[in-house]
Formats: C-alpha cells, structure tokens, sequence
C-alpha cells in the first residue's frame, strides 16, 4: 500500500469517527454509514432487491449476487498458491489453506477433536448429542448428515447414479463406484507399512493389520473363539451351524469351505 492510500485511508477513519451513528429502528443495532444501515435493514423486512438474471434467486447484497453468479459462470478468483486449487468465494479458500497449514481452529469441548472447518465441527457434534436432523421420508429412519440420508433414500428409490465406464456396472454411491473401478485399473492405494501389501479399500487394509496386532474382534457366540476377520468368524460359524454352502456339483457333496470344495474337485478331474 502506497503513503497517499495510507493517508487516504486515515483521512477516511477520521470523518466516519466524527460522523453521528445510525441506529436501526428494529433492532438498535447501530452503524457509522448509510448503506451499512440499509443492507441491515433488508435483514427485517425481507427485502432482496438483487436478483440473479440466469436463475431467479434473489440477494440481499450486491456481493452474495456476484458470488452466486460464478455458479453459472465457473468463475473461480481465488487461487491457493500451495496446490494451484481455485475457489469462487475467498471464505473457502481461507478453509482449504488450512489443509497445508494444518491449522484447526473448531474444537469440540466434549472430546477435544478439532477441525479446520465450522461444518465439519458441526456434523462431529452429533455424535456426543445423538441428534439426526435428517429423516427419511419412506420410512422414518433419520441420519445425522443429510448426505448419509441422500444415500438411504437410494435404497427406497433404487436409483444407481454412479456407473462404471469399464463394464457398465452401476452404484448408488461414488465411493462404491471409485473402490470397483480400482478392479480394472489395478490400483491399489491401501499400503500396509509393517509388511508392505497393497489393498484397493482401507477397510481391508484395517482387517489386514489386525494380522499384525493380533487384534481380534470377532467373537463367535456359541464357543467364545475370537478371529480378527469377519470372513473368518462366518466361516467358523458353520461348525455350529452345520451349514455347508459349497456343493460340488459332479456328486453333491457339500462343504464349509471354498477351499475344500476346490481340494475335492481335483479329484474329479484326476479320475
């Protein structure tokens, strides 16, 4: 800034110090300029005189109107000098810096968890109070995010958005869609940092490490023997059950396992 804008600027804070305050006949609220008190007062009387010429929506401000416009323009002014990301507003690209300073000023005062966005802090919350704004419609289940009821709603709807380009097979979430389409490209991002395996799901990454831990989770009821994969569990189950889903369909002969299956289908094909 230059010492001519410096002095224009103080010359600006003398005359709004001397200026009479403007006070809101609603609410008390006061103000040092006039079209600060007339933004406020729109706050009471509803009034939104800007309005977007593409979409209808309507503006209190001239400002939220030219932030709205670059949803239709794909406008995005403000670029994160870290990664080269672009953002239409400056309040969430002030949000994305802090991913690379690690700055998390939202914290939760029931656990201590912080979090560099209001919204995420807000959705957190939900877990210590239990609330579930967000209700089904269909059958009265409710979600603490309205993206997990989005998600429910497709099961009513059975609507599958998402499609594979590769087979053409579809999913009613991008996730679902992103996991499979690793099957044809063979990524596998998961890395286990003890042993080095590569999974395409974290989730599997997590069941796998339990093999390193020796944490095991899953507790059979009847006898108490504890495995650290869900597979396993259902696979011992069957002791109990007396469940044999694996027939061989040369002699009907059943079987807990795939893997025996498997073994005695090799004598067939030896005989």
């Amino acid at each position: 800034m230059s010492s001519s804008q410096i002095l224009l600027q103080l010359k600006h804070q003398r005359l709004n110090r001397h200026k009479k305050p403007l006070k809101c006949s609603e609410c008390g609220k006061f103000f040092t300029q006039r079209s600060s008190l007339t933004q406020h007062e729109r706050i009471h009387t509803g009034e939104k005189p800007y309005i977007c010429t593409k979409c209808g929506t309507c503006f209190r401000k001239q400002s939220n109107l030219t932030q709205h416009l670059r949803i239709h323009t794909g406008e995005k002014p403000y670029k994160c000098n870290e990664c080269e990301k672009a953002f239409q507003t400056k309040a969430v690209l002030v949000q994305h810096l802090r991913i690379h300073t690690g700055e998390k000023p939202y914290k939760c005062n029931e656990c201590g968890k912080a979090f560099c966005q209001s919204p995420s802090l807000i959705k957190h919350l939900r877990i210590h109070t239990g609330e579930k704004p967000y209700k089904c419609s269909e059958c009265g289940k409710a979600f603490s995010q309205s993206i997990c009821l989005t998600r429910h709603q497709r099961s009513h709807s059975g609507a599958r958005p998402y499609k594979c380009n590769d087979c053409g097979k579809a999913f009613n979430q991008s996730a679902c869609l992103m996991q499979h389409q690793r099957i044809h490209s063979g990524e596998k991002p998961y890395t286990c940092t003890k042993c080095g395996k590569a999974f395409t799901q974290n989730s599997s990454l997590v069941e796998h490490d339990r093999t390193h831990t020796g944490e095991k989770l899953y507790k059979c009821s009847e006898c108490e023997k504890t495995f650290c994969k869900q597979a396993h569990l259902s696979e011992h189950y069957r002791i109990h059950t007396g469940e044999k889903p694996y027939e061989c369909a040369v002699c009907g002969k059943a079987f807990r396992h795939s893997s025996a299956l498997a073994r005695h289908q090799r004598l067939h094909a030896g005989e």
